[in-house]
């Protein structure tokens, strides 16, 4: 008997990088500009740009509470700071300005220095504070996760992807494999996935081997499965079953399992711990031939 087990991939969400334009200085318990005079001053300047470089006009930004009221300063990591005031972001920018009297004067050097970034359609949703003559713009985009099928609903979605790569020939890193014929579903070989998925979501770890010692054979064992080889790919992060898909194949040793002629069948599942904030989903692939 035969396992076939590939280094794990650890795939996290992707997090923004924080920028911090103009001033460094920390603005300490900004409050939010009056009435929000400026933030409708950028959104009048987004439907009706003039001047940089021709760019269109963008979509109007919706205020938000908490990106008036975050605490923005030197080495500040911007989502995590809005994450604690229960704002969350897939991407945030922020915007130091000292020196204005006034909004219209905040405005204009605005408009003068950050009109790429004010005119940005990727941006949703923006606060504004001011302390005395410092002001602070933060725009963002919030974090949408999308709603997952049930888990064998995602299984089956992966199982399409799988068989969908398995078509063609394919290279995995320094491996070529020619096309392989599709693998089937497995119900058993979906419990041990989902099994593991659950075990990792609610045991917060990230590995092949359960706590208890078992590993991917041990499991397919234990749901039923008489095997005569196993493989099995894991992956955290992945918000879809598409994206958990491509990830494995990026990866040679995954992408390896994935491609693997010997393999007939298949099971897949994710599972998601509701005491974690993220949500992060964790994702097994459990790969067989029966005995």
């Amino acid at each position: 008997m035969s396992r076939a087990i590939p280094l794990p991939a650890f795939l996290p969400p992707a997090i923004a990088s924080l920028v911090l334009f103009g001033a460094a200085a920390a603005l300490l318990a900004p409050t939010p500009a009056h009435a929000d005079e400026l933030a409708d001053l950028v959104n009048a300047y987004r439907a009706a740009p003039a001047g940089c470089d021709g760019r269109p006009a963008a979509p109007p930004l919706v205020p938000e509470t908490a990106l008036a009221r975050v605490e923005v300063g030197t080495g500040t990591f911007l989502e995590s700071a809005l994450q604690r005031l229960g704002y969350r972001a897939d991407r945030a920018e922020a915007i130091s300005l000292t020196g204005p009297r006034d909004a219209p004067a905040a405005m204009a050097v605005l408009r003068q220095k950050y009109c790429v970034t004010l005119l940005d359609p990727g941006l949703a949703a923006i606060g504004t504070a001011r302390r005395g003559d410092a002001w602070q713009v933060v725009l963002a985009h919030p974090l949408i996760l999308p709603e997952l099928p049930g888990w064998e609903t995602a299984g089956a979605e992966i199982l399409d992807g799988v068989n969908r790569a398995r078509a063609q020939p394919r290279s995995c890193g320094t491996q070529s494999f020619a096309a392989a014929p599709p693998v089937v579903w497995n119900r058993r070989l979906g419990l041990a996935a989902l099994a593991h998925s659950t075990n990792m979501a609610e045991g917060h770890y990230f590995s092949h081997q359960e706590k208890d010692g078992s590993e991917p054979a041990d499991r397919a064992t234990r749901a039923g499965y008489t095997w005569r080889t196993v493989g099995e790919n894991i992956a955290s992060g992945n918000r879809t079953p598409q994206e958990a898909v491509a990830a494995w194949l990026d990866s040679p040793g995954h992408c390896a399992n994935i491609m693997n002629p010997n393999f007939t069948e298949m099971g897949a599942a994710y599972a998601i711990n509701p005491e974690n904030e993220n949500r992060t989903p964790y994702w097994t692939q459990v790969f067989a031939r029966p005995r």
